[in-house]
C-alpha cells in the first residue's frame, strides 16, 4: 500500500467512518464524501464514450459513493451550452471544446476544467467513395486531384475548436492544402457525418468511430487516414466541467475520475471486456449503430474501404496503464498551438498558465494515486507527429508560428 493511501485510509479512520470500498476505492464518511451524489455526465455518440457509459453501467460509481447519469446530446454545440448552463455536471467532451469555452473562442467564456483524459486514438479521416474512385486515398493524392479537378471541396469536421477539425488542418495541411483557403469547412454533429456523405454535402470529414468504420460498411466512404497515424497515442476526448464544479464539488468530482479510471482500466484488460463494451454501447441509448461498426477497429482491426486490411497496434486506449488518463499540460497547450496557427485565437495566449488552470493535475493525481495508478512525474511529454515536427511543450509559441501552411 502506498504512503498517499496508508494516510487517506488513516484519515478516514481518525474521522470515525471510512467506507472501504471493493476494488481498492474508498473515501472517508466525513472527509472525501462526494458532496454531490447524482452527477448527470453528457456524451455524444461516439465509441469513446465507453469508458463513462461502462463506469455507470458495470457499477463502478457506486464503489465511490456517486451515481453517473450518462445524458446523450446531439451535438458538440449542445454539449458546450449545457456545460456553461449548469444542466450537465461533466461531458465526455472534445479537449479542444474545453480549451475554447476557457478563451471564449466563437462562443460563451467560462472557467472550465479538464479531470483526465479518456482516451487516446481511434479517430479517423474518412474521404467519399467518389473522390477515391478519382484517386483520392491518401493526403497525397488527395492535393492532386484538387489541384487538377478544380471546384469547391468541403470537408467536415464537428466543433470549429475541437480534436477532429485540428486533425483535418494538420493532415491537410501537411498535404499542401491550406482548409482555411483551399477548402469549405462545415461543422456537423458526428452521428450525422455518414448521411450527410451519402447525399453528397461534403467531400470527407474527420470524426470519431464507429462513423468511419461505419461509411466503409455503407460502401459511401473509404478511410484515408487514421489519427493515430497523424499522432500516435494523441490526446482526443476529455472528461470535462466547469472551473466552479471543481471548486464547489472536488469530492464529487474526485469520485467521477476514480469510476471513469476504473472502467477505462477494465475495458483495456481484456478482449472479452471490449466485445462486452461494444455490446453495451451500441445499443440505441448511447451510440445506436451495429456491433460490428464498434468492435473491429476497438481491437485495431482496420480496413480503408479499398480492399487493404491492418492490424493497427495503436487503436483507441482507454487506460493503458495510467497513461491515456493523466491530463498532460502539453496536451492541453498543443490545442491551443492550433488554434492560434489557424486564426481561431489572435494573439499568443499564455499556454503554460491556460493549461495549468484548466487541466486538474493534483486533484487527477490524487484520484489515481488512491487507485494504485501509477502518475507520471513530469506534467510535459513528447510527440513526433507524422510530419516529423516534434512537439514538447517547451516553446509554444514558437511552435505556433513555425508552421508554413496557416490562416
Amino acid at each position: 500500500m502506498s504512503a498517499e493511501r496508508r494516510k487517506l485510509l488513516a484519515a478516514g479512520a481518525a474521522l470515525g467512518g471510512l467506507s472501504a470500498l471493493p476494488g481498492g476505492g474508498a473515501y472517508a464518511a466525513g472527509s472525501d464524501k462526494p458532496e454531490k451524489e447524482e452527477v448527470r455526465i453528457g456524451f455524444i455518440p461516439l465509441t469513446d464514450c465507453a469508458s463513462v457509459v461502462m463506469a455507470a453501467a458495470l457499477g463502478f460509481d457506486k464503489k465511490y459513493g456517486i451515481k453517473i447519469v450518462p445524458t446523450k446530446e446531439a451535438s458538440w454545440a449542445g454539449v458546450r451550452d449545457k456545460l456553461v448552463n449548469g444542466e450537465l455536471d461533466m461531458a465526455h467532451v472534445l479537449y479542444g471544446l474545453v480549451y475554447g469555452v476557457h478563451l471564449g473562442v466563437a462562443g460563451p467564456k467560462k472557467d472550465m476544467a479538464v479531470l483526465m483524459t479518456l482516451n487516446n486514438n481511434g479517430q479517423a479521416i474518412s474521404l467519399s467513395k467518389k473522390l477515391a474512385d478519382a484517386g483520392a486515398v491518401d493526403g497525397a493524392s488527395l492535393a492532386k486531384v484538387m489541384a487538377k479537378e478544380q471546384r469547391d471541396y468541403t470537408f467536415a469536421q464537428t466543433f470549429p475548436t475541437g480534436t477532429h477539425a485540428m486533425w483535418l488542418y494538420y493532415w491537410l495541411a501537411a498535404a499542401g492544402v491550406n482548409p482555411m483557403k483551399q477548402a469549405k469547412v462545415i461543422t456537423v454533429p458526428p452521428p450525422q457525418m455518414v448521411a450527410n456523405m451519402r447525399v453528397g454535402n461534403m467531400d470527407g470529414f474527420c470524426v470519431g468511430e464507429p462513423w468511419n468504420h461505419r461509411a466503409i460498411i455503407d460502401g459511401i466512404g473509404i478511410t484515408a487516414a487514421t489519427t493515430q497515424d497523424i499522432w500516435k497515442d494523441h490526446p482526443e476526448k476529455v472528461l470535462g466541467t466547469t472551473g466552479d464544479f471543481v471548486k464547489k464539488y472536488p469530492n464529487t468530482a474526485r469520485a467521477v475520475i476514480m469510476a471513469v479510471l476504473e472502467a477505462g482500466r477494465w475495458i483495456d484488460a481484456s478482449l472479452s471486456n471490449k466485445q462486452k463494451m461494444a455490446e453495451t454501447i451500441a445499443d440505441k441509448a448511447y451510440v445506436n449503430t451495429s456491433v460490428d461498426a464498434i468492435n473491429q477497429r476497438i481491437l485495431g482491426r482496420y480496413q480503408n474501404g479499398l480492399g487493404r486490411t491492418w492490424d493497427d497496434p495503436n487503436y483507441m486506449k482507454f487506460f493503458n496503464d495510467g497513461q491515456v488518463n493523466f491530463p498532460w499540460l502539453s496536451d492541453g497547450m498543443w490545442f491551443l498551438t492550433q488554434h492560434k496557427r489557424w486564426g481561431l485565437i489572435k494573439e499568443h495566449p499564455d499556454y503554460l498558465g491556460v493549461a495549468r488552470q484548466v487541466n486538474q493535475v493534483e486533484l487527477y493525481r490524487q484520484a489515481a494515486t488512491a487507485l494504485g495508478v501509477s502518475v507520471p512525474k513530469e506534467t510535459m511529454r513528447t510527440a513526433k507527429l507524422f510530419d516529423g515536427v516534434v512537439w514538447d511543450g517547451k516553446d509554444p509559441a514558437k511552435y505556433a508560428d513555425s508552421f508554413k501552411v496557416r490562416a
